[in-house]
Formats: structure tokens, C-alpha cells, sequence
């Protein structure tokens, strides 16, 4: 279920760590949410991102190079006072704990973390600071595809296709970038975590299962672009 401003917008995460590829490779996975966001890589920079991007929530590393980050909360905070942070830690002291609070830090998630424990005490976070949250985000929709992402329903022109979890993620993953071409790596990594050890072959093998129940007699919606990847648009 996608998060959203009042007006519909996107909610808006502002990730705050010096170590750049954990910056990125968080942005990507609340990018992948349908979240808006935008990185920095110092205090100082955090401070003046939080008032030109005004983030509904912030990710934001304990250790930074010039000031740490109960200091950038507090400079945030001063501008916009409830502000919801997850910090992380790669100490997972008491002491840190009892700081965080007292300077209000919302949440904590200690370095190693996988990036689900993020999205998830992220999204838990927002909810909690009263985030609206569109009562029809649950259900995507691509001509006359649709796909509920809480009930894991599926229906083309009105008939119910089931599929398998993985031919659900996969649909699900094409679905929300309808029209973009989608190369076999973004599809493994998305859908498959690298578990096969980047085999291609996999990514075909399912868009054939999914061709299979998706377009079966009917005009198709997922393509080839030989060389390039797949593509899902609404029947022409």
C-alpha cells in the first residue's frame, strides 16, 4: 500500500548517511515504494536538504563526518519540530538508545539491517505521524489489468487470474513501472535478490508463465524489446 501526502503526492524521505552505496541502495528500495526521495552524505547537507526538500520522514545515520546525528536532529527539529527519524546505528548501545529519545528520535534500526527492516519501521514510523494514505493505492492498474497488492488479486478484463507468488511479484513489479523498459538485471534484482546468481534464464522462463495466464487469448500487454528487456503497456 503506497504512502501518500494529503494532496496524493508522494510521501517524501529524506536518507542521511555518509557511506554513499547504504545511502543508495536505501533510496532505491523506498524509491521501489513509491516514495520520493532525496540523499545527503553530511550534516550539514542533511540540515539544509530538510528544509528545501521538507521530508515527511528522515533515515538518518548516527555517525556523520562532521557532526553526528542527534546534531542534525536537533537542527531539523528546530525547523520543523515532528519530523519522524529512524536512525541507524552501528552501535546498538543503550546510551545511544537514551540520547536518541531524549532528543527525540523516533525509532532505530542497528547496522547490519536489511533493507525491509528499513521500509518497513519507516513506514510504520510515518503511519504513526499521521501520514494519509490513499484509500485506492492498494490496487494497481495498467489498461484492463488490475492487481491488488493487499488481497493478491488479479484480474484482466474483469476474470480472475491466479498466479504463483513469484509470477505475483513479477506481474506486480512490471505493473508499477507500466511503459518502461525493464532490463533482465532490475527484473532478478527486484523480483529475485540475485538468489539464482543473476541467471537470465529464470526472468524468461516466468515472463512465459505469466504470458501464459496474463495474455493467453487475449491482445498482449507484456513485450519483448529484443536486446533491451520486457515492457508492460495496455493492449492496443
Amino acid at each position: 500500500m503506497e504512502l501518500t501526502r494529503a494532496d496524493g503526492s508522494p510521501l517524501r524521505v529524506l536518507v542521511v548517511d555518509d557511506e554513499v552505496n547504504i545511502a543508495e541502495l536505501i533510496s532505491m528500495a523506498l524509491r521501489y515504494e513509491g516514495l520520493d526521495v532525496a540523499t545527503a552524505h553530511t550534516g550539514s547537507k542533511a540540515v539544509s536538504a530538510a528544509k528545501e526538500f521538507k521530508p515527511d520522514a528522515v533515515v538518518l545515520d548516527m555517525m556523520l563526518p562532521d557532526f553526528d546525528g542527534l546534531e542534525v536532529l536537533r537542527r531539523m527539529r528546530s525547523a520543523d519540530p515532528d519530523v519522524p527519524v529512524l536512525f541507524l546505528t552501528a552501535r546498538d548501545a543503550v546510551e545511544d538508545r537514551i540520547a536518541g529519545l531524549t532528543a527525540g528520535g523516533d525509532d532505530y534500526v542497528t547496522k547490519p539491517f536489511s533493507l525491509e527492516e528499513v521500509v518497513a519501521r519507516l513506514r510504520g514510523l510515518m503511519r504513526r505521524a499521521g501520514a494519509q494514505q490513499a484509500t485506492s493505492s492498494s490496487v494497481l492498474t495498467v489498461g484492463d489489468l488490475s492487481l491488488d497488492e493487499d488481497s493478491h488479486e488479479v484480474f484482466r478484463g474483469g476474470e480472475e487470474i491466479s498466479l504463483t507468488a513469484t509470477e505475483f511479484e513479477l506481474l506486480r513489479f512490471l505493473m508499477r513501472n507500466p511503459r518502461r523498459v525493464l532490463s533482465k538485471a532490475q527484473i532478478l534484482d527486484r523480483v529475485w535478490n540475485y538468489d539464482f546468481g543473476g541467471q537470465a534464464n529464470v526472468v524468461e522462463l516466468y515472463i512465459s508463465y505469466l504470458r501464459k495466464k496474463v495474455d493467453a487469448g487475449r491482445d498482449p500487454m507484456i513485450h519483448t524489446m529484443r536486446g533491451a528487456g520486457y515492457v508492460l503497456k495496455p493492449a492496443s
